[in-house]
């Protein structure tokens, strides 16, 4: 591709398309540059430097995973919306490995003015509203089902469930759960810990 032909878009594109061909320790200005055919000047003036770039597959892949569990929840709610964004989740990080690696390695919090097109974190929080979670637990509600969706996708693509059983019901499994807590979620309509005596602060 000729040399003026680049943008930060194209730029961002090609090294996505990398990090998921060789993995997230391939990538590099020199790796990128190569398959453009330029040299690696060439790219300064479209990426800030390697972490420009990090940062650039990152926010890619926010996106695209924010748009495949808001396309999985539409038409959805409750709990079949939970399922279906689960899956999609799981399905974008095994087709996406290296820009999912990304991802979990560039944390929002580093770059908190990155305004995201489809937030995942926000299709979440208001899948999480068909539970009757209130604004103030959905935070926790969401970070508790981040942690697990995460834990188990990363355990399965490093292959780390060795056991015979099948792990996609193993996966549904986990769903489940969080589908019945999410049922009796503290500050939920289905919540009985006051009636307990249990705390919910």
């Amino acid at each position: 591709m000729p040399r003026a032909g680049l943008t930060p878009e194209l730029v961002v594109a090609e090294a996505a398309r990398l990090v998921d061909e060789e993995g997230w320790e391939a990538l590099s200005l020199a790796a990128v540059a190569k398959r453009f055919g330029v040299a690696v000047p060439s790219l300064y003036k479209h990426v800030g430097g390697l972490p420009g770039l990090r940062s650039g597959v990152a926010v890619l892949a926010a996106n695209e995973i924010g748009e495949a569990v808001q396309r999985a929840a539409v038409g959805r709610s409750g709990p079949d919306a939970l399922r279906a964004c689960a899956d999609a989740y799981r399905a974008y990080a095994h087709a996406h490995p290296g820009r999912y690696v990304c991802l979990q390695r560039l944390p929002r919090v580093a770059a908190p003015d990155v305004k995201l097109d489809t937030d995942p974190v926000a299709v979440l929080t208001a899948v999480l509203r068909g539970f009757g979670i209130t604004e103030e637990r959905s935070v926790h509600a969401v970070r508790a089902l981040r942690s697990a969706l995460h834990g188990f996708v990363d355990l399965e693509v490093q292959g780390g469930f060795g056991l015979p059983e099948d792990v996609d019901e193993s996966f549904a499994l986990l769903v489940e759960g969080f589908v019945r807590a999410y049922r009796d979620w503290p500050g939920s309509p289905g919540d009985g810990g006051a009636a307990r005596g249990r705390r919910t602060d």
